[in-house]
């Protein structure tokens, strides 16, 4: 590594931004830790991050589908409310436009089991399925997303404002990840490329 500059991108101390102290109705967890899918819209997953700027806490919502990884909604906010993650949502639908039947995949934060949230996955016809409490293996796949958002992009540098933070994550997401980083889970394609295989 020294020979060929490479450094080490250490990790940073840690947020939680689950709410799972509430009354709401938790769903099963019909994932199982399966991220497999053999084609788009079968398996969605969701989550929601955290980033720290001179402004104070972005909060990141996004949502995945499983077949390829690729990211089909995402929205940021300096507050974690379920607008957040209702904003990630309704621009997956509007993407994907997506089949009834669609497991939809988070945790059991108080975003996602909310009224309003599980009112608009009825509507479109995506099953509600939910991690166990307090278990990050069981969405794995999306932490595995913000574990490279974050290697690859946030802790690079210091933000001053938010509005930067979120024109980089729509320059990482739409001009990098979906359609240029390659992932071995994929032969080594990016989301795009393989989805295109796909069809």
């Amino acid at each position: 590594m020294r020979q060929n500059a490479i450094c080490v991108v250490r990790t940073h101390k840690f947020k939680a931004t689950t709410d799972s102290d509430h009354t709401f109705n938790i769903a099963p967890n019909l994932l199982q830790q399966d991220f497999t899918a053999s084609q788009p819209n079968q398996k969605w997953a969701g989550d929601i991050t955290y980033i720290w700027t001179r402004e104070g806490w972005v909060y990141l919502a996004v949502i995945l589908d499983l077949h390829s990884r690729r990211v089909i909604g995402w929205a940021i906010s300096n507050r974690m409310k379920k607008d957040l993650a209702i904003r990630a949502l309704n621009m997956a639908i509007a993407l994907r436009r997506t089949p009834k039947g669609c497991i939809h995949h988070t945790d059991r934060g108080s975003q996602y089991c909310s009224h309003d949230y599980q009112k608009i996955l009825r509507k479109h016809g995506l099953t509600a399925s939910m991690s166990g409490k307090g278990n990050c293996y069981d969405n794995a796949a999306v932490e595995s997303f913000f574990k490279s958002l974050k290697a690859e992009m946030i802790w690079r540098r210091n933000w001053q404002t938010r509005r930067e933070v979120e024109v980089a994550i729509f320059e990482y997401i739409n001009g990098f990840y979906n359609p240029r980083r390659r992932h071995s889970a994929l032969g080594w394609k990016s989301p795009v490329a393989f989805e295109r295989k796909a069809a």
